[in-house]
């Protein structure tokens, strides 16, 4: 596993995820950009990722579905642990965690952390800094619900732009770069959402992950993909790519979404017992005709 991770980490345009729906961590990278290296981690003037595998024994699985595009498909792999060994004690009111001595950079080690309280007890979706007119707000709002109309840390958070940092049991990604103002858009790169409708499902993931019952994800991952660059550009089907993310499924596929998909390739259809299966299925016969040619730009 370690040695698929260190792949994915070593191409540029795989990102990387901390999070639950509505409230998320993302980490990628420029072809170009510095970064240092560690084993299991990466880091950027804009961010960093760091991955702990001796924390927990988690599963690797990988997985395809179709995109809302009739000619495309998602890919993404997760590493996954039962709900209750992955617990870390995330909190639902914004809470004060000290100073964050697990800080990628040495000099961040010494600024305050607090945990924005998004209610699930496998992620910290936290705040840092060393600001003392943002920590007295911080310290104020602890206690209550990061969204409460009543809580002034929302709006301080927002125009302060301090650094955020997603910690889940095996994985933590900082992210440096501003926070864009309501009206902007995310900057690419590293960058954060939270967004109060979709999590207010209370939903650790969307449903159309195949991630099995009493099982949550520590670390999503999106590698790089055949059709499209991190930006969602279209490009020619990048046959490299392609064999790529197909190994990565071979290995880690569920085996029941391997068989759907293998039965696709052969019948042409999109049998399929459950809605994961159908997914696998039809995401198979889009890849044909791409792998065919009949959807190059």
């Amino acid at each position: 596993m370690q040695d698929a991770l260190t792949d994915l980490l070593n191409e540029h345009e795989t990102g990387f995820a901390v999070g639950v729906l509505g409230a998320i961590g993302e980490f990628i990278r420029d072809a170009d950009e510095p970064v240092a290296e560690t084993p299991l981690g990466r880091l950027t003037a804009r961010g960093g990722i760091s991955i702990r595998l001796n924390r927990a024994e988690p599963r690797l699985i990988a997985w395809e579905e179709p995109s809302t595009d009739p000619r495309l498909w998602k890919q993404a792999a997760a590493l996954i642990l039962p709900e209750e060994e992955a617990a870390i004690g995330g909190n639902s009111v914004v809470t004060e965690l000290g100073p964050d001595n697990q800080a990628l950079r040495e000099e961040d080690r010494s600024a305050e952390l607090f945990d924005m309280g998004v209610g699930f007890a496998h992620l910290r979706a936290c705040v840092r800094t060393s600001d003392p007119a943002l920590i007295r707000v911080l310290r104020d709002a602890c206690g209550m619900p990061l969204l409460d109309p009543e809580n002034p840390a929302g709006m301080a958070i927002i125009h302060q732009s301090p650094h955020r940092v997603f910690v889940s049991k095996l994985a933590r990604i900082e992210v440096f770069q501003p926070i864009p103002p309501p009206d902007g858009r995310s900057p690419e790169g590293p960058h954060t959402h939270l967004l109060p409708k979709l999590l207010g499902t209370g939903r650790a993931h969307a449903a159309t992950s195949p991630i099995p019952e009493g099982w949550v994800s520590v670390l999503d991952i999106f590698p790089s993909h055949p059709l499209r660059t991190p930006m969602l550009e279209p490009r020619p089907f990048d046959a490299a790519r392609h064999a790529a993310f197909q190994a990565l499924l071979a290995r880690f596929g569920l085996p029941e979404l391997l068989a759907a998909r293998a039965e696709a390739r052969q019948t042409g259809t999109e049998a399929g017992e459950d809605r994961h299966a159908r997914a696998a299925a039809k995401v198979a016969l889009r890849q044909m005709k791409a792998e065919a040619g009949l959807h190059q730009d």
